[in-house]
């Protein structure tokens, strides 16, 4: 099985990250036969969408990269960081390219979503915009989990959920994509 697991963020020290690598490793914990890819947005940073820039540049080639990663796996892990309520401006950027190839841009891939933030709502906002969402794009929603307070419920020296109701509750949810 081929996992692809990413942040929907382009911070450096992305909280978000740590939660998708993390959710990654419970399921390579389930099952052997796992190959992990984590992919870092950044590295597909693209000028801002417009109909002009399409029609100027096409079909950008990192947009179709980051489609192939998607093609090539067997499930998905997104964590989503909040900003405003909403999507980031790297992912919704980096997905708006991405459906101008094909709407289909999650290909019927089982996937779980994530989010966390700092705080207590834990970016229950964007989570539930992008698991209302996913299925218009062909992503297969399987479970979706808010983490709230990051800090006080994540070990960052151990890279652990502390909060064992919260590490049961993801791990029972990562076990869908099986």
């Amino acid at each position: 099985m081929k996992l692809l697991t990413f942040a929907a963020s382009n911070s450096a020290t992305s909280i978000n990250k740590q939660l998708a690598v993390y959710a990654a490793n419970l399921l390579s914990k389930q099952t052997a036969n796992i190959e992990i890819e984590v992919l870092d947005i950044n590295d597909y940073e693209m000028p801002i969408y417009s109909p002009e820039r399409e029609q100027q540049l096409g079909q950008h080639k990192l947009a179709q990269n980051f489609r192939a990663k998607i093609a090539h796996a067997d499930a998905i892990i997104i964590a989503f960081a909040e900003h405003n309520g909403s999507y980031t401006a790297a992912y919704k950027n980096l997905f708006d390219w991405t459906s101008r190839i094909d709407m289909k841009v999650y290909q019927n891939k089982p996937m779980v979503l994530l989010a966390t933030s700092p705080g207590p709502g834990g970016a229950k906002n964007v989570l539930n915009t992008a698991v209302n969402s996913m299925p218009y794009f062909a992503g297969d929603v399987k479970g979706s989990l808010s983490i709230p307070s990051f800090f006080d419920n994540f070990d960052v020296e151990q890279q652990k959920l502390r909060n064992e109701d919260l590490a049961s509750e993801l791990a029972k949810i990562v076990s869908t994509l099986l």
